[in-house]
């Protein structure tokens, strides 16, 4: 009996022309969630691109449900979390449109540079305002480009081609990257804002990201700079980009992504300095064959008990390894979320080290783990324990494991060391107790432990009286109650640690009020 595949949104001919050579494949689109609900338990795998929403309750009812293939490569529409739950592999398509998505981004940047859009309206209108339409030449401009990935990386290459400077910001890429096309990198974001005349957004969405180009933001941005973003809806606030166009901050923008999609309707819609498409990033016939064969292929691979090269959810682990390594997997979480919080600079490489009986095991999925968290928060590649590891490769970071049974003090111990060329920072952790609860153990190779909560701040200040009551008092005005209080030295009247568990997020406008309040700069916001 051959298995059966449904397809939901369509794929290309010659994906749907390999899988029938060996399966039953039936193509129904645009079927209503409720008959999907139905319809999926007659078959062993499904296809989809964006328009189907795979819900917990969808894939609860797929009784003979092996893989879901997503035919690109966000999977925001598909519960991972229900399909690993359910023993369902989840597989996608990285890097399948990077092409095309660096192609559009270059374009929607001509586009309003040209202003072509506008002048296509007009002449079709029967008007000849050539006047009208005056643009200006990229040739010889900065572009800045946030987030230098696979799709950051293509971009730069197309722009110096063009005769564009190139600037780059992306901490978690190695050095080589950068100088491989000779384009600048920036240290941080303000030194991007500062020589950019055009800017390009190619990052995932994610909460580090949501909300990340705001009015305060636009401020610190060269006066008239164009903003492009092709990546993800909500990364800008749309409200907030449409009033510094209007005020002469930004000097237009071009979006192929919105807060909401379908979008129709948005405070950019009625400006003329923007040029807005409907999510045509990856909309060529080249990606998505490209996505629909990619996908094709590891849908056969899953139906045929091979190990999918792209999946999305948990790799195969053995029974017995899963219960060695289970009590660690929200440790690593954390230890990685903490170290992008807290590390400063381009960071060049990376040290992951497992002390005492963990040791013993395969600590792969544990590293993964530590590595989502940090290169999580700048790659668009949809970025998981499965793929991280290609990931962290092509972006040139050095990654090294360091194992030992002996462990000082601890039974279990996990470090986390990472280098850059300006800065470093080490920090480790352990879990204690029947419920295996996480601990931060040193931070800065400052001894102190420290329970992870989900709003955290870290001082670093003077060891002196007073001290401590400055900042209980500042966080008392600000009416932020302080939950724990950690610290951590080492030596007397020397430099000292503070991690505090508080209750309720320290908000950038708080951050100022605090450091006014107080007198200290070195402070770090961490929320998990």
């Amino acid at each position: 009996m051959k298995k059966k595949i449904i397809v939901t949104d369509g794929i290309s001919e010659n994906a749907k022309k390999m899988l029938e050579e060996k399966y039953i494949v039936d193509l129904k689109k645009g079927l209503p969630a409720e008959e999907l609900k139905k319809e999926i338990k007659n078959y062993n795998a499904i296809i989809i691109r964006s328009a189907t929403k795979m819900t917990a309750d969808i894939i609860e009812a797929a009784d003979n449900l092996e893989v879901i293939g997503r035919a690109g490569v966000g999977v925001d529409n598909v519960d991972v979390k229900a399909a690993t739950k359910k023993g369902t592999v989840v597989v996608n398509a990285p890097g399948s449109n990077s092409v095309s998505v660096a192609e559009h981004a270059i374009g929607l940047m001509l586009s309003l540079a040209r202003k072509i859009p506008e002048a296509d309206m007009s002449t079709k209108a029967g008007k000849w305002e050539k006047s009208r339409f005056k643009g200006m030449e990229i040739e010889g401009k900065t572009l800045g480009i946030v987030g230098f990935g696979k799709i950051g990386y293509l971009v730069a290459k197309k722009a110096a081609g063009l005769g564009m400077n190139v600037i780059a910001y992306d901490p978690f890429t190695a050095d080589e990257k950068f100088t491989s096309l000779g384009i600048e990198r920036a240290d941080k974001l303000e030194d991007l804002y500062s020589a950019a005349d055009f800017i390009t957004i190619h990052l995932p969405k994610n909460k580090d990201t949501l909300g990340l180009f705001n009015k305060n933001e636009f401020k610190k941005m060269k006066k008239g700079v164009v903003i492009i973003n092709s990546a993800r809806g909500g990364i800008i606030v749309e409200k907030d980009l449409s009033e510094a166009i209007k005020e002469g901050i930004v000097g237009g923008a071009a979006l192929d992504v919105f807060e909401s999609e379908p979008c129709q309707d948005s405070p950019l819609f009625n400006l003329e300095k923007v040029v807005c498409t409907p999510h045509l990033g990856a909309s060529t016939d080249e990606a998505q064959d490209r996505a629909g064969v990619m996908i094709a292929r590891q849908v056969d691979d899953v139906l045929s008990g091979k190990p999918a090269t792209f999946a999305v959810n948990f790799p195969a682990a053995s029974a017995e390894l899963m219960e060695a390594i289970s009590p660690f997997f929200e440790l690593c979480e954390n230890m990685g979320s903490l170290f992008t919080g807290l590390f400063e600079g381009n960071l060049n490489s990376l040290e992951i080290g497992y002390y005492g009986k963990i040791a013993d095991y395969d600590t792969k999925i544990l590293t993964n783990m530590i590595m989502v968290k940090i290169l999580g928060r700048y790659s668009t590649e949809n970025t998981n324990i499965v793929n991280v590891g290609l990931i962290a490769e092509e972006s040139g970071l050095k990654i090294k494991e360091v194992k030992s049974s002996q462990s000082q003090d601890y039974i279990n111990l996990v470090t986390l060391s990472g280098k850059g060329k300006e800065s470093e920072l080490f920090i480790s952790g352990t879990v204690t107790g029947i419920k295996n609860q996480p601990r931060f153990i040193s931070i800065d190779k400052f001894a102190i432990d420290m329970v992870p909560s989900k709003y955290m701040v870290f001082v670093k200040y003077e060891d002196v009286p007073g001290q401590i009551g400055k900042i209980g008092t500042a966080f008392g005005k600000l009416n932020i109650n302080i939950a724990a209080m950690h610290v951590g030295r080492k030596k007397v009247s020397g430099e000292a640690v503070m991690g505090l568990n508080i209750d309720t997020e320290l908000l950038p406008e708080n951050l100022k009020q605090f450091k006014k309040l107080t007198g200290f700069e070195n402070i770090k916001i961490v929320n998990l």
